[in-house]
């Protein structure tokens, strides 16, 4: 059990420096995973050491996978091959990991053994139907407490491919569905109403496996082999996130941020504050083990309120809580729809940012899939987290422009996906304290 952490953001100074956030979450998720089943040692660079993550990795060496950590941010991992996981006789604790449990689930739907995957009380509260829904048609047979972790996870099924029509967009059921295909007899096709980043698809092409893929769609067949091959993985765009943001709304501040992962799926809130006013720069772009990468240059400047376009919102769903505080700190009003996946993330995060920001003298008017913001000065107050990190960190770059100190309760999930946040903000001008 994490014990409770709570913080205090303060008025910080413009923010300066180069900042180097932590690896991207998503890739290595699937880094883990794909090396697990790949034949060959797989070489992991840049791992993101989060809770999270790390309890992918426990899951997988309670399977059978010898991980090694040679170093901070890099994992050895033995991997296994497609057919040589073994069953564990304790259930599998994904934590906090919505990736993790999500993905996990097409990936064991297809073993000869029955696994049972367990969370925190949070996870435990996040809807799986749409994963377990859609891998029963592909034949797996999943048990669940009406929709909700645990899930049971049965062996010795014959799984079938499908073509599946994705009813909302989703990188995490695109990305179970494609890991049951690789056990499936036939071919395995997703089609998205909206696309979704690529991480599974351009990673498994990297691991040898034949895979089509376009915006939109992927398609695969089972029956082949993955070999293991060597990763580098970005800083996290997501947690590159608060930095963008916090340096666009506080006076005089200019920061670097390298080696940000740029995967056109993930950057939509990079062409949302765009759309606000914002001076970001990609310098010296480049590829990394298959993903686009730059390095950021952002400088303060006065946003305003947009109505942000809806095609952007599959590609900027984790970074929604830190754009409700661009927004409120915009001149004007800034408009959000189609965001209704924000109400089942680790906390409902349209109601968190809404009750947050009303604490703090925000105008803000929340709808079923969204929110209205107007622009206008900010105080202090205290802050429910409900556990969710990102409205942790969204709260504490809102205090950099507050009138007055804000408490943010609860922020000990941080460190699931930001290991090290408060010394790294503080590190380039943020005045972020532990509260005592």
């Amino acid at each position: 059990m994490v014990s409770r952490l709570d913080w205090i953001s303060h008025a910080g100074r413009a923010l300066q420096g180069s900042v180097r956030v932590p690896g991207d979450k998503s890739v290595s998720h699937r880094a883990l995973m794909l090396g697990a089943l790949a034949d060959g040692i797989s070489h992991i660079r840049g791992f993101l050491e989060g809770e999270d993550t790390r309890a992918t990795a426990a899951v997988l060496q309670q399977l059978g996978v010898r991980i090694e950590t040679p170093a901070e941010g890099e994992r050895r991992v033995h991997g296994v091959g497609l057919h040589g996981l073994r069953g564990a006789a304790q259930p599998l604790d994904c934590g906090n990991a919505g990736t993790g449990m999500r993905l996990l689930a097409g990936l064991l739907a297809g073993q000869a053994f029955a696994s049972t995957l367990v969370g925190d009380e949070s996870l435990s509260k996040r809807p799986m139907r749409r994963v377990t829904d859609p891998l029963a048609m592909m034949g797996a047979k999943i048990d669940s407490r009406d929709g909700l972790p645990p899930l049971q996870v049965h062996g010795n099924q014959a799984l079938h491919g499908i073509e599946y029509t994705l009813p909302v967009a989703s990188a995490q059921v695109k990305s179970a569905l494609l890991l049951a295909g690789l056990y499936a007899h036939g071919e395995t096709t997703v089609i998205e109403p909206h696309p979704t980043r690529d991480y599974t698809e351009r990673m498994l092409a990297a691991f040898g496996w034949p895979i089509d893929f376009e915006p939109g769609r992927a398609r695969l067949s089972g029956g082949h082999v993955l070999r293991a091959t060597d990763v580098d993985v970005p800083a996290d765009f997501s947690s590159a996130a608060f930095f963008l943001v916090a340096a666009s709304i506080v006076p005089g501040s200019k920061l670097r941020l390298p080696a940000v992962g740029l995967n056109p799926r993930r950057t939509g809130l990079l062409q949302a504050l765009r759309l606000m006013g914002a001076d970001i720069r990609i310098e010296n772009p480049r590829k990394s083990g298959g993903e686009p990468v730059g390095d950021l240059m952002v400088r303060y400047a006065p946003l305003h309120g947009i109505e942000l376009p809806e095609a952007l919102v599959p590609d900027m769903i984790d970074e929604f809580p830190v754009l409700f505080v661009a927004a409120a700190a915009a001149k004007g009003r800034t408009v959000v729809r189609g965001a209704a996946e924000l109400r089942v993330k680790e906390s409902d995060r349209i109601a968190s940012m809404a009750a947050g920001l009303r604490a703090i003298g925000a105008q803000i008017e929340e709808t079923p899939d969204g929110a209205i913001i107007t622009g206008g000065p900010l105080g202090g107050g205290g802050i429910e987290s409900h556990g969710d990190h990102r409205i942790a960190m969204s709260f504490a770059v809102a205090g950099l422009i507050a009138g007055d100190p804000i408490r943010l309760n609860d922020c000990s999930n941080v460190a699931t996906s930001f290991p090290g946040f408060l010394e790294l903000a503080n590190s380039c001008g943020f005045a972020l304290s532990a509260a005592s």
